[in-house]
Formats: structure tokens, sequence, C-alpha cells
């Protein structure tokens, strides 16, 4: 996975309480004047929220020459519950690049009660992801070999992936993606929509504001991706980033401090070893109890800590579990790769490398990954696979200006995850900067997804009702901390003082 991690829901107990309205009210919901009611049917069980609507928008897959093959592109609209539905909606771009915003339409409903009760919100599979002709490339294997899948094996199923697909990837890219979300959003009837996006989704919404700003009403976006910041380059020097955040926090908090000293140190003593001398040992399949022997290489552990930076509450396991791989115990660790393994799910990796292999690679020479994974713990360990897998992926073509800033004067929110280690608040202040009528506001004690807390969530719900960025109340930042650390299979020491993040 890169840039997607799975949505966090607070507001999940939201859902049982609406459900009965939804079901009540969703018939008469999708105001008259839009097309959507004609257009969409009801959804079943297998297509998704059953008091949401589903559908299709056949588009042509090259969408210049209009002819030849075409892609369905799986549309859900959660539709507004209140008698007072605003006539423009949110629509959810979801993260990746790869992952099918359609297919996480029960979580975005959970997660986003505050703004479906006045706002129809519309979920799409952008092309290439979910059931929009997923280019997916996942492996059938179900053992501890897949977690530690060799680069060359990698590559060996991507090719057989990319020999089987109906599809030319090179006609996946985001601006296209962007022109087929217009074609919804015109078929559904609306004439100005909001826009939220998150990781990736935030390059797609810049894109969209760029080619269709008129239909534009306001924009979230939530950990910054923008055009111009060629994946994966800056991945090891931003989680190297969180990383130290971590430790210096570890060495600012007393038991931390007293449990896990020298933390920095020790933590690149250890990659140095595994490195040099990576030691094969039985391990247990934290999900399955199977034991296999397994190669504890450097890369391994280098993917399980930077993912695990994505959520505080995660990363509060990272010193212990570097402790205990001092000592050869890896069994935590393996348990912690794991703790994601549904988000690889909703993950098309063909259509992934169609993005970055076209507009990012391109402009990533080995001067740069030098330079920018320099002094890190994670090398080149978070990039090389998918740059490889650049050298023999279609690729298809982004003009020149497609990498100069987005000047809009629409409303946008800009958020940012202080802890964020793959888009940190520097992507977040850059793009702002170009944005005259944007406010950016970093969450502190916060990773890779602000609106997944409870105080990102009222900010983006009061940002969508007033489309001002003037309406956000910031006061609760103020209180946000990051989690404990665990200290111990007993979890965090109670005298620590440490409070979740509200």
């Amino acid at each position: 996975m890169f840039l997607v991690r799975r949505l966090r829901h607070p507001a999940a107990g939201l859902a049982s309480a609406l459900a009965l309205v939804a079901v009540a009210g969703a018939a008469c919901s999708l105001r008259p004047e839009s097309q959507a009611i004609d257009r969409l049917k009801p959804c079943t069980s297998d297509e998704g929220p059953t008091d949401a609507y589903c559908g299709t928008l056949t588009v042509f897959e090259n969408r210049e020459a209009r002819q030849g093959r075409t892609i369905d592109l799986k549309i859900v609209v959660l539709p507004a519950l209140g008698n007072d539905a605003a006539p423009d909606p949110l629509f959810f771009l979801a993260g990746g690049p790869g992952q099918g915003a359609a297919k996480m339409a029960r979580q975005v409903r959970d997660l986003f009660g505050r703004i479906q009760a006045h706002r129809d919100i519309v979920l799409v599979d952008q092309r290439g992801t979910g059931e929009s002709n997923g280019l997916e490339c996942r492996s059938d294997d179900d053992s501890l070999a897949s977690i530690n899948e060799s680069d060359e094996a990698g590559l060996e199923r991507l090719k057989t992936c990319l020999a089987g697909y109906e599809a030319d990837t090179r006609f996946y890219t985001t601006p296209i993606a962007m022109d087929d979300l217009d074609d919804v959003r015109a078929f559904l009837g609306y004439e100005t929509i909001n826009i939220y996006g998150g990781s990736y989704g935030t390059r797609a919404a810049l894109v969209y504001l760029r080619q269709h700003e008129a239909r534009v009403r306001a924009v979230v976006l939530d950990g910054v991706a923008p055009t111009d910041m060629r994946l994966p380059l800056y991945f090891a020097r931003d989680a190297q980033r969180a990383l130290d955040r971590l430790i210096a926090d570890c060495a600012a908090d007393a038991a931390c401090a007293a449990k896990h000293p020298n933390l920095a140190e020790r933590a690149r003593a250890l990659f140095a070893r595994l490195e040099a001398a990576p030691p094969t040992m039985r391990l247990t399949h934290p999900r399955t109890g199977v034991a296999e022997v397994v190669q504890v290489k450097a890369e391994l552990v280098a993917n399980i800590v930077a993912s695990a930076l994505y959520s505080p509450l995660l990363s509060s396991l990272v010193p212990e579990l570097l402790a205990r791989a001092e000592a050869d115990d890896f069994q935590g660790m393996l348990a912690l790769a794991t703790a994601g393994e549904g988000a690889g799910e909703n993950m098309s990796a063909g259509m992934q490398l169609s993005v970055i292999c076209a507009e990012d690679a391109p402009r990533v020479t080995e001067a740069d990954i030098e330079r920018e994974s320099a002094g890190t713990i994670f090398a080149r360990h978070l990039l090389a696979s998918r740059l490889k897998a650049c050298e023999f992926w279609p690729k298809g073509t982004v003009p020149a200006s497609y990498y100069e800033p987005v000047r809009s004067s629409v409303p946008v929110l800009v958020l940012s995850g202080d802890l964020d280690p793959v888009t940190p608040p520097s992507w977040g202040e850059a793009v702002s900067g170009h944005l005259p009528n944007a406010r950016h506001i970093t969450a502190p004690a916060t990773g890779h997804g602000v609106v997944g807390t409870g105080c990102g969530l009222r900010m983006v719900a009061a940002f969508i009702d007033q489309a001002s960025t003037e309406a956000v109340d910031t006061s609760c930042l103020a209180s946000m901390t990051r989690p404990p650390f665990f200290l111990g299979p007993a979890g965090p020491d109670p005298a620590s003082g440490g409070k979740p993040t509200p």
C-alpha cells in the first residue's frame, strides 16, 4: 500500500441511529430537480448500503478518441437525510492511488453522518479502481511469504496482472479520471458540488478544481499530495521525520524514556544489522496461526514501521516492538504488519502504477532518490519496487502545466496531521499558498487523515455547511495529544498521564 490507509470512523454509532430515518426518507431526499433519482436504483446489500442508491455511467476508456473500449463507472449516492437538503452534494475522493470510493460507502456513511444530514454524498469508483474496471493485482498467497514478498516476485506478479488486464493502462491517469467525475456530476443533475479529498484524493480534487472550477462550491484537502509531489520520492524523508518525532516524544515521556533509552541510536543499529545480516527464523502468522521459516529483512521492518506511523495509536507500539526486534523477537512486528490487511482488498495496484508511472516517476532521477533517502533508516525500501515497476508499465501522458500550482478563489480547507509520515504539513502549506481563499490547519498529535479525529470531523462539517473557512472553530485542537506509549503487553503506563486524542 502507498498513500492509503483504512478510514477510521469514530462516528460509527451514528449509523444505526440514522438508519430508520434513511430508509424512510431515502426516496424523497434526492431532490426532484436532480436526475439521480431516475438514473440510479436502491442498492442491494452486495452493491452498497441498502439505504443508498447505486448505478453506473459508461464512459470511453479513450476519452479523446471516443471510440473503442468503455468503462462502467460504479456510483453510490448516500442520500441526504433531512427535508432541507442542500442542492450541492459532497463528492468523496478516495486515496491510494488505487482505492475505490464507492466500495467505501458504508465507512463514509458512518464517518460523514453530520454532512449527510443535509447533503447527498456521492462516491465513484475512479476508473481502474473498485468496480470501475478495477486493475487489481493481489496475491492469492495467504502466508507469511506474501507479507515478505521479494521485489523480484512482486514484479513478476505485476507483469502477469498487466498481461491479463482488459485495459490500456495509459488511460488511467488523474486528469482523465476527473473528466469522468464531471460526467458523473452532470449525469446525476448536480449544478455544483463540494469535494472532500483525502491523501491521493487531494491530488484528484485539485485536478478537478483546475479543470472544472465553475462546478465547485468548496473543497476539503486532507493530507495533501499535490501534482508536483513526485510520488513516492519523499516517502523515506517524511517517514523519518515522523519517526524522529515519535522518538523525541518517547524521550520526553518519563516512563517511555526509562523503558527505551537511546531509542534513536538503537533503531539505527537494528536496521544496520538487518541490512548486513537478516536473520532467518520460525515465526507464526498472526492471523492463520501457521508457523513458517522467514528471513526478516530490513525492507520488511521498514515498511511495517512506516505503515504504523500513519496512526498515532498504532505508532505507540513502535518503541516496544523495536526493542523486541533487537532481541530477534519479530512476532509483534508481524502482528502489526497484518493489522491493516482488510484495506488491501480495496486497492488496485495497477491503477496506482498507472498514476505514479505517468505522473510522478518520469520526474524522479537516481540522484533525487539518493538525496531524499540519505540519512534515513528507511533508505530506498519504501520506493524501490514501485519505481522498478515503472520500467515496464505502459505510461500515459499529462501536459507540462499539470505540475504547476493550482490557483483558484474557491473556498478550500486544507488539513494536515502534524505527525503524518507521508503528507506532512509542508505540502499543505505549499498548496494553500496559491489558493487565496484557503485556510491551512495543522492538527497536533494526528497522523494521516485529520477527518478521522472527532475534532477534524467537526471542522470539516462546519466548513462544508458554510463554504467558509471563517466558520471553522479550531478550539478543539488544543486538547489533541499523542496516545500514551505501550510499554509492555499490558499497554500504556496508567501513571503516564497520556490521554487519547479527541
